[in-house]
């Protein structure tokens, strides 16, 4: 199954609603949804785009000049070039903005490319950039992979599972309000599973005394410290209204 399969079926509803809401909604995506249909689509609703086409020669002879590794000692530091220019493909049916981008590495011989067609008005540099935060989601997505389990799903019924993944989009949320709002400096960007492993498996007991309880917690990840720090700051969130 291509990943672009059905994509009308479940990315035009879920934009609809979005504009229903009064959002504005731009997209992004690689390459395997470089279709024209998507575009046209796209651009019938007003939707901003950012999406990866792969390269070929039309598009390289576009680019020519930036193709030619520059002169002199090689920098140490990639040395990147952007380009914005029209152009349309064989299945288009109106040209349409490309930014191309150029990256020459120390010691590889050939410069990485990259082109990206786009409706975004921004800077090249800025459509580049707002692409790339497309790999900033697959490691959230990543990351509710091996800390919740939201892709094990392994019931029989349809209904089981969809209760499965919300189950698991909740304990993931509430991991990322806690690593958001209540992790002390120094802590603070571990990922949920470092906080999972580290922190909420800690070894503990819990002692009763004749007036009161003791909690007794390993400190080999989770000082008395950290715990106080957390604590005071949850105990500082304010409640919304109502």
């Amino acid at each position: 199954m291509h990943s672009a399969d059905d994509w009308a079926e479940l990315l035009l509803p879920e934009i609809e609603r979005q504009q229903e809401l009064g959002k504005e909604v731009v997209f992004r995506a690689d390459a395997a949804l470089a279709k024209p249909e998507i575009d046209e689509a796209l651009e019938e609703r007003g939707v901003k785009y950012a999406i990866r086409i792969p390269a070929n020669d039309s598009l390289e002879r576009d680019i020519a000049e930036l193709l030619t590794r520059p002169v002199g000692r090689p920098s140490h530091k990639p040395v990147v070039w952007y380009k914005g220019f029209l152009y349309q493909a064989a299945r288009w049916r109106t040209a349409r903005r490309v930014v191309a981008k150029v990256e020459f590495h120390a010691g590889e011989l050939f410069p990485r490319v990259g082109f990206i067609v786009t409706k975004l008005e921004t800077p090249s540099r800025a459509v580049v950039r707002f692409y790339n935060k497309r790999g900033t989601a697959e490691q959230w997505i990543r990351e509710g992979k091996q800390a919740v389990k939201m892709t094990r799903l392994s019931c029989h019924r349809f209904r089981s599972n969809q209760v499965r993944l919300a189950l698991s989009l909740l304990a993931y949320n509430l991991g990322n309000l806690w690593r958001r709002l209540a992790l002390p400096t120094g802590i603070e960007n571990w990922s949920l599973t470092s906080l999972q492993q580290r922190l909420v498996k800690t070894g503990g007991r819990l002692v009763k005394h004749a007036r009161y309880y003791g909690l007794l917690l390993a400190e080999s990840h989770l000082t008395k410290r950290w715990f106080g720090s957390m604590l005071r700051r949850i105990a500082g969130l304010s409640l919304p209204a109502g």
